[in-house]
């Protein structure tokens, strides 16, 4: 049976508003004589609790050629998906900060290295804007990330340092995600990496030392046959993971400790515990601390707003206080009801005290 030419299958390569990019597989786009078509999703989809995101693999149907439009009809299985910015089947995770303009944040970096490592995907670190540090500096940078597990790779747009190994590592077949903070130089680093691709950018703000964000929505660029990459908006604080026995497993320096000794208590948190194998003799233990505070907070707040409301189960809410509902056997009808449901037993022939109820003469009588 011939294959329908209204059906295809390509790869969500942009979202913008309530539209997807979609480019075709090269026997679809070679049959059709269009490689990108702009699409839409069916209801569906949505009713059914699908969501679309930039580097899905989707089905197509009703492809109009003539004006490049088609609709959305399924989504492939996910291999992988980044929360945020949201970017599915991605095999390698690229966190870029800035050593300079504006400063590394330790921290930061480290939000950003848990949700890269949550994923469960190989994360690469680099440092963007090498040149405005000294050698010493950057130097001390790279051991820092060393001995927490990452071989970081130091960046430079201005001088091309680190470009072409940079461009080496995101030329293996594959979906690699670009994220870190605002005005860190991910888009500088692309148009670096493929010229011509004139990714928009703009200088970090001179009084807060922040960047501006200039990527609007998360586009996919192809830097060699079967390599995407994926250009992402900033954001200055990435979500943790919900479960906070998660939090440990997610820093290479805890599950270095780990391979080589067991903790006494399986519900260790790592915290100083007697019998814990981690220890606090690692640099980012004080971090890890902050992180697992946080996350533990969450849980607490959520479990009292969920006890709130089983408490308040019994109450509703009145303007600005809350007041206890009636219940049900001692609530009485509204008249206005009660006269409804009245006239409408009369209406059918029944009164009031269940006899015979009045009925109009019929007007052919």
């Amino acid at each position: 049976m011939p294959a329908d030419p209204r059906q295809c299958f390509g790869l969500v390569v942009a979202l913008q508003a309530n539209y997807c990019w979609v480019d075709l597989v090269p026997a679809a786009a070679q049959a059709g004589q269009l490689q990108r078509l702009l699409c839409t999703r069916r209801t569906r989809l949505a009713k059914s609790g699908q969501t679309i995101c930039v580097g899905d693999r989707v089905r197509l149907e009703g492809i109009d050629w003539s004006s490049g439009r088609a609709a959305i009809a399924a989504v492939e299985p996910r291999s992988s998906l980044v929360p945020r910015p949201a970017v599915a089947n991605v095999s390698l995770v690229v966190v870029v900060v800035a050593v300079a303009e504006p400063a590394l944040d330790p921290i930061q970096l480290t939000r950003f290295l848990i949700t890269a490592e949550a994923t469960g995907q190989p994360v690469l670190l680099v440092f963007s804007k090498a040149d405005l540090l000294p050698e010493l500096a950057m130097s001390q940078w790279s051991e820092r990330a060393a001995a927490w597990g990452y071989g970081a790779l130091p960046v430079s747009c201005r001088d091309g340092r680190g470009l072409e190994a940079l461009r080496e590592r995101l030329s293996q077949p594959g979906l690699a995600v670009v994220c870190g903070p605002s005005g860190v130089g991910k888009s500088s680093l692309l148009n670096g990496l493929r010229p011509g691709l004139e990714l928009p950018v703009a200088a970090v703000s001179g009084r807060l030392q922040r960047g501006r964000h200039t990527t609007r929505h998360v586009e996919l660029f192809a830097l060699a046959p079967g390599a995407l990459v994926a250009d992402t908006p900033g954001f200055n604080r990435p979500d943790l993971p919900a479960d906070p026995a998660r939090l440990a497993g997610l820093f290479p320096e805890v599950r270095q400790r780990l391979a080589r000794a067991s903790c006494q208590f399986r519900d260790c948190l790592h915290q100083g515990e007697p019998g814990c194998a981690v220890g606090n003799d690692w640099e980012r233990h004080p971090w890890y601390g902050l992180c697992l505070h946080d996350l533990l907070e969450q849980q607490d707040r959520l479990q009292r707003q969920g006890q709130q409301r089983a408490d308040n189960q019994g109450l509703r809410q009145r303007g600005d206080r809350l007041e206890p509902r009636l219940s049900l056997q001692l609530r009485q009808p509204s008249r206005r009801r009660q006269r409804q449901r009245l006239h409408g037993r009369v209406e059918e022939g029944v009164g009031e005290d269940g006899g015979p109820g009045f009925s109009p003469p019929d007007p052919a009588g």
